[in-house]
């Protein structure tokens, strides 16, 4: 026992992890559990994970599935429960070991912004937005953070060996 007091969501949430389980209306629809799992996410023990990193990898799985459902004229944002905030055209992301989630993009105006996020109120509405360059790719962060996992294992398994 490590002393430490749990919600009964985090208990179930550490017995549950890796685990992964979606059902959609449209069976045809895709969904992140039909994604690889980034090495890094499969490869090291849950116990060496902070809440920071582990909120982090499984973000990243659903930009990266959600991404793969838009057209090259969309890219993917997120929008902000109350208040008026409105919505970040995500650049960027990041964590803070041990329980910060951060966010970088621009609003629906260009300008910079950024949300840092505690793990335990860590809500993501995402949302497909028009790119903003008509003649240059849709940006796919999610594909590049997917991309950073798989090489931070790759480091740490040439590190280990």
């Amino acid at each position: 026992m490590d002393g430490k007091i749990k919600t009964a969501a985090e208990a179930v949430e550490g017995d549950a992890l890796p685990r992964l389980h979606e059902v959609h209306a449209d069976p045809a629809r895709p969904n992140a559990a039909d994604q690889t799992m980034p090495k890094g996410l499969s490869n090291t023990p849950a116990a060496r994970k902070s809440p920071a990193q582990w909120a982090y990898e499984r973000v990243v799985l659903y930009l990266k599935n959600f991404e793969e459902q838009l057209d090259g004229d969309h890219e993917v944002a997120m929008g902000f429960a109350g208040g008026d905030a409105g919505v970040l055209r995500i650049q960027g992301m990041g964590y803070f070991d041990p329980d910060i989630i951060t966010f970088y993009g621009v609003d629906s105006a260009g300008a910079r912004m950024q949300l840092v996020q505690h793990v335990s109120q860590l809500n993501v509405a995402l949302r497909a937005l028009p790119k903003t360059t008509g003649e240059a790719p849709a940006n796919r962060i999610g594909f590049r953070l997917f991309e950073d996992i798989e090489a931070d294992a790759a480091k740490t398994q040439a590190k280990n060996t």
